[in-house]
């Protein structure tokens, strides 16, 4: 039996998650058939523009995380680009919305179902949803995703046995294919795939639902301008208030992971 937090929540508080995580195989396929099949120009556009970039999160070493998605503040990808006419080194705005539709309904038409049947029902509760992937060796740097307006799902895809895991506060926590595991990310974690495996989840972000939608609605809009213009790649999702305090680092035990950056910049 699962235990249950202020941090870690039961995914079955949240009935709307299910429909996806009903679909998890038919969502996996569709990722590993974009991996296995799409071009090298495919790819590079899928990371170069629809990946969120961080300038805060810091990894430990050479180690990787990416991530690329359909859905950004509500929005679908094409929908998002146009409205905030975001500009790319390679790209312009119209093409890269163009190309970006065009990925997202080769490739993942019944992920863009599920998703918009969820918000159909639930008043848009979703906000984010994209595939995240630590690469063998990850160690991610203690931090904060500051979204108090939402919480974070990750609906298990490709988990490879070992040490791969999310400390979050004083808990360790899993995960497992076909499952979510429900975090409120406004809590200090960082998460560590010591496998020779790569892992896969979608991660979906949603809005709290013990909180009126009308203020988490007028949060997020101001989060996202105040991100988006000092960073548009990062898609809304981070910002620089996800960088972790020193206290963080030393009241759960992982002081030492404040040489981390004197030791990436010698």
């Amino acid at each position: 039996m699962e235990n249950f937090n202020e941090y870690h929540l039961n995914p079955q508080q949240f009935p709307f998650l299910k429909s996806l995580q009903d679909n998890w195989q038919v969502i996996r396929d569709e990722f590993t058939y974009f991996i296995n099949h799409a071009s090298n120009e495919e790819l590079k556009f899928t990371y170069d523009v629809l990946g969120p970039k961080s300038k805060t999160i810091k990894t430990k070493g050479n180690s990787k995380y990416s991530a690329f998605g359909i859905l950004f503040q509500g929005l679908l990808i094409d929908e998002y680009i146009k409205l905030h006419q975001i500009q790319y080194p390679d790209y312009g705005t119209d093409e890269a919305a163009k190309k970006a539709l065009a990925l997202r309904e080769k490739y993942f038409l019944n992920l863009t179902k599920v998703i918009e049947k969820v918000n159909f029902t639930n008043d848009n509760i979703i906000r984010n949803a994209y595939f995240g992937t630590f690469h063998p060796g990850l160690d991610i740097k203690l931090h904060v995703n500051y979204n108090p307006h939402m919480n974070r799902g990750y609906l298990g895809l490709i988990v490879p046995e070992g040490d791969i895991a999310m400390k979050i506060c004083h808990d360790q926590l899993y995960w497992h294919e076909g499952e979510f595991m429900v975090l409120d990310h406004s809590y200090p974690h960082c998460p560590h795939n010591y496998t020779n495996h790569h892992r896969t989840v979608l991660v979906v972000d949603f809005f709290k639902t013990d909180k009126p939608r009308e203020e988490v609605r007028q949060f997020e809009q101001e989060q996202v301008a105040e991100r988006m213009q000092d960073n548009p790649y990062s898609l809304g999702v981070f910002g620089k208030s996800d960088k972790a305090q020193e206290s963080d680092f030393i009241k759960y035990g992982l002081g030492h992971q404040l040489e981390w950056d004197k030791a990436l910049s010698s």
